[in-house]
């Protein structure tokens, strides 16, 4: 639980966050930009202005709520990209690519994250404010990272998944996207997701960074 309201607490945590949603929005638009359709660019989504991609609920209230709450985690959601999958070249392979898109910056982040850490410590710069930042980057990258590869829509490991059924069971699973995220967050507010979901995919989320940078630590 956060329990460190300071200014310098909250610029470690909100910078790292606010690179985290906009720019896995913006992947999500790029993505589909890419692939055949230019709904989301046309609409200004493409775009690192994290105005652009806040969403008042998902991205405030909801882990606002969290944090009062004690969660162990913090989960949320941006404004939605608008992606029309129709217009997509192959909509039904290309639909995993641009939900993979989001997921994947925030793999990548997270590495870009774990990189600068690893070589602030390895330079001896002992810089706390940018020490704290770059872990505060990993972990919030990770969580974002794993909870939206949960495979119910709306999140993105839903639309992976709808994309990886056979026709009759990917309708299925979209019907229920009207109440996905109610269902999740009943899941989080229990503990189950995070037990079940994000504890056991964060550790091999770390594992796989720190398995990646090995060589770079392995130079410092």
């Amino acid at each position: 639980m956060i329990t460190d309201y300071s200014i310098q607490a909250v610029a470690i945590n909100a910078i790292p966050l606010i690179f985290a949603i906009t720019i896995h929005e913006a992947a999500h638009g790029y993505a589909a930009r890419r692939l055949g359709d230019n709904t989301a660019y046309m609409l200004g989504r493409v775009s690192l202005n994290p105005i652009k991609h806040i969403d008042p609920v998902g991205t405030v209230l909801i882990p606002l709520l969290l944090i009062l709450t004690g969660s162990p985690f913090l989960v949320g959601y941006a404004k939605p990209v608008p992606v029309n999958f129709g217009r997509l070249r192959n909509p039904r392979i290309d639909s995993i690519w641009v939900a993979l898109a989001g997921p994947g910056s925030n793999f990548i982040q997270a590495l870009i994250w774990l990189t600068l850490l690893i070589g602030l410590v390895g330079l001896g710069i002992k810089e706390q404010f940018l020490i704290s930042m770059s872990q505060a980057g990993i972990t919030w990258n990770l969580g974002l990272l794993v909870f939206n590869l949960f495979p119910l829509p709306p999140l993105d490991g839903g639309r992976i998944l709808a994309g990886l059924l056979p026709a009759r069971q990917s309708i299925a699973l979209g019907k229920l996207e009207p109440w996905g995220f109610f269902i999740v967050l009943g899941l989080v507010f229990t503990g189950i997701i995070g037990s079940l979901w994000m504890t056991p995919l964060i550790a091999f989320f770390e594992w796989l960074i720190l398995l990646i940078t090995s060589p770079l630590r392995m130079i410092f």
